[in-house]
Formats: C-alpha cells, sequence, structure tokens
C-alpha cells in the first residue's frame, strides 16, 4: 500500500510526463525507474550511500548521475531521482514507483488486474484473458500473470475486490451448489 507520501510524488511525475510536449512516455518512465530501483537494490553500499545523512546530496547526485547516465534515463527520470535525494526520499523508491505506475494507468484508462493460474501461461492464452477481461470491465486492462501452485487448473483474477474465478475449484464449487440447491427444491 502506498503512503500519501509516495502518491505526492509519483502524481507529481504523472502530471510531468502527461502534460503537453513531454518527450517520456510513462511506460518508459516506470521502466526506467525499475531500473533504478534494481541498481540501487542490487548495491548495498550504493543503498547505504544514499540513505546516509552524513552525505551531501550534492555528492549522491554525483554519483547517481554517473549510474543513471550508464543506464541510459531520460532527463524526466533523472531530474526525478535528485528530487528524491534532495528530499531524501530516495530510500521510498520502490513505492514511488508502485504508486506511479497505478496512477499513471488510471490516468491512462488502464484497469490493474493479478491474473493466478495453475500453470505458465503461453502469450495466446494471457492475450485471451486480457480481452476478456476488458470485455467483462469494458476497459482497457493491465494484467499481471503469477503461478499459484494451490490451483488445480484454470485461472483466477482479482480486479480490485472482484474476484473472477474460473479455477477448476471454482467451477466444482458452483457445480455442487446448483447440485444442492435443486436437491433442496
Amino acid at each position: 500500500m502506498e503512503s500519501a507520501v509516495a502518491n505526492r510524488y509519483a502524481r507529481a511525475l504523472v502530471d510531468v510526463l502527461l502534460a503537453p510536449g513531454s518527450k517520456t512516455q510513462p511506460n518508459e518512465a516506470a521502466a526506467q525507474l525499475r531500473a533504478v530501483e534494481q541498481l540501487i537494490e542490487g548495491s548495498g553500499e550504493l543503498r547505504n550511500a544514499l540513505l546516509t545523512p552524513a552525505i551531501s546530496a550534492a555528492k549522491k547526485r554525483a554519483v547517481m548521475a554517473r549510474l543513471l547516465d550508464e543506464i541510459q534515463v531520460s532527463g524526466y527520470v533523472r531530474n526525478f531521482v535528485f528530487v528524491l535525494i534532495d528530499h531524501r526520499r530516495i530510500g521510498m523508491i520502490s513505492e514511488i514507483r508502485e504508486a506511479f505506475e497505478s496512477i499513471a494507468d488510471e490516468r491512462l484508462g488502464f484497469v490493474r488486474a493479478e491474473v493466478s493460474s495453475a500453470v505458465q501461461l503461453d502469450e495466446r492464452r494471457r492475450s485471451s484473458i486480457e480481452t476478456e477481461l476488458s470485455r467483462l470491465t469494458g476497459k482497457h486492462m493491465r494484467l499481471r500473470f503469477a503461478v499459484d501452485p494451490e490451483l488445480l487448473g484454470g485461472v483466477v483474477a482479482r480486479i480490485g475486490s472482484t474476484l473472477y474465478d474460473g479455477s477448476l475449484r471454482g467451477q466444482l464449487q458452483q457445480m455442487r451448489n446448483k447440485l444442492t440447491g435443486q436437491m433442496a427444491e
């Protein structure tokens, strides 16, 4: 769950990227933020240096500038990382990136869904699920897929608080309910 602080920073970046004249698309910025996040999380030394108040913001920016050049981020993302450093929020980059992706999707008309399946799905099946969920909701979908070994077969999709259960267990439960409902009559 994102904090109000993470949402405020994320919303500011979305506003900049969706403004007329922006040369960076939100999906590009999200990928670049993910790369920065991985860079920081991948190095304990770097993370400690960025979080230590004893090191000046100018030195932190200088180190990050070299690293950001290597991973080739846009000027918008570069400046955003510097703002996070200056305001001592760089430690929140994961939370801010998640909030950014969520807010950008919402503004662009996408709805997020978590889809779990018993086995890894091929691209054709993923596309089919995306099409069906778009049809059901009337919205563009942004899906995250996961394998759930607890499922016997089929898929389960969660969109917000709504659960679409197309799993084998869910289908068996529906049949059981129908049978017991008919017997009670």
